[in-house]
């Protein structure tokens, strides 16, 4: 017989610390990786690419190989987190990304810049660690509120971090942008050994192994677990996609070179900010509304704002529809997991948080590849494309998802 093995959540008066501390590393986190990856376009450019198209490759082989090898290894850091605890694997991811985000300060070449980001996959996966942590460590009630206020500071980030590095790149240049990003690593990393609390592990009674974790398997069962999988997935890559051709889009929209780095990091910003709002408004929604309607909301409204992306002939009109995509991808992704945190039991967070996390990142990973060479043909493919995949995972939610009354 199988048996909960950990002590399963933070004590009530560790739990608001803990939301503290998942939060602030989450902000601080990925405000360090946006303030340099939005340009990494123009990263590639300085290296010695030239042909756009082959910017846009580069680009998107550089962003999608890191969540790829994190895809492959975010459920077994999952089961190890449920397993031994997963402060000290945030803390380890945290140190990585301080290592290699300096390093590829120095690099010369765009393999040497993919190389990095290949290692850097290694160790990623804090995101959906500190989702995790703050689903468990929260009363139930709460749970909604809880993950759409850490993916709310996981989109604020990347709205202040696209600003301040198109800033940072036009005073010291995007290399020393580098260093930057690594310094506040170092800083999300104090942030969570100081404030997070961690009860200790013990483990049960029974030696056997297959008793110390959850099980895969059990997990994938749950009720519409497998679905929202694809949800995230879905989600995800329509998110993903606008990373590798944005840049360049605004520069097809008329914006002069000079002022593309600048335009396109509020531009990155605005639809960061829009997804904070949607996390946001999730968490309230959550209260009255089921999870399969707001999952459907969300993606339809994302289709119509991905339509104002092909349509869109000057700046404006493409902010606004940036804002309306980032709304609904917001929505969308905290109702999918706040549906699955809802139905796993105590003790599995880590290993259900690794599975979607995994899904999750897969579409990060596929999206900047296929986007990449798809650019070459043409960006707005891209857009046209996103349009087709966010209408069909409405349709599929609306016809396939359950809405269980406990949930």
């Amino acid at each position: 017989m199988s048996t909960a093995v950990f002590e399963p959540a933070a004590p009530p008066a560790f739990w608001r610390r803990n939301q503290f501390a998942v939060t602030a590393a989450s902000f601080v986190g990925f405000t360090g990786f946006t303030l340099v990856m939005p340009f990494l376009p123009l990263y590639i450019g300085q290296l010695g690419v030239t042909d756009v198209g082959e910017v846009a490759m580069w680009t998107g082989l550089c962003l999608g190989i890191s969540p790829a090898v994190t895809a492959l290894l975010s459920p077994l850091w999952g089961r190890i987190g449920d397993r031994f605890g997963r402060k000290l694997l945030v803390e380890r991811s945290l140190i990585s990304f301080v290592v290699i985000m300096s390093a590829t300060a120095y690099a010369t070449r765009p393999w040497h810049v993919f190389a990095l980001r290949t290692v850097q996959g290694l160790f990623a996966g804090y995101g959906g660690l500190t989702l995790a942590m703050a689903a468990e460590s929260a009363p139930r009630d709460r749970m909604a509120s809880a993950i759409g206020m850490v993916q709310t500071a996981q989109r604020l980030g990347p709205a202040l971090g696209p600003v301040i590095g198109g800033v940072i790149a036009g005073i010291v240049g995007l290399r020393r942008a580098f260093f930057v990003t690594a310094g506040l690593y170092a800083a999300a990393f104090l942030v969570v050994l100081v404030f997070y609390h961690e009860e200790e592990r013990r483990p049960g009674a029974a030696p056997r192994p297959a008793t110390t974790a959850p099980m895969f398997g059990s997990v994938l069962r749950l009720e519409n677990f497998c679905l929202l999988m694809a949800v995230l997935f879905g989600l995800q890559y329509a998110d993903r996609s606008l990373a590798p051709v944005l840049p360049l889009h605004v520069g097809a929209l008329g914006v002069s070179t000079p002022r593309v780095a600048v335009v396109a990091g509020v531009l990155f910003s605005l639809v960061a900010g829009a997804a904070a709002l949607g996390h946001h408004l999730c968490g309230r929604l959550m209260r009255g509304v089921s999870a399969r309607r707001i999952i459907v909301a969300g993606a339809g409204l994302a289709a119509v704002g991905s339509v104002g992306f092909v349509v869109s002939s000057n700046v404006g009109l493409f902010a606004l529809s940036l804002a309306v995509f980032g709304v609904g991808i917001g929505a969308g992704m905290t109702a999918a997991y706040t549906a699955a945190g809802l139905v796993v039991p105590q003790g599995s967070h880590g290993t259900a948080f690794g599975l979607l996390t995994g899904a999750s990142l897969t579409g990060m990973a596929v999206t900047p590849i296929f986007t990449g060479f798809l650019a070459i043909a043409s960006i707005r493919a891209v857009f046209m494309l996103d349009v087709v995949a966010l209408a069909l995972l409405a349709v599929i939610v609306r016809r396939w998802m359950t809405s269980p009354k406990h949930a």
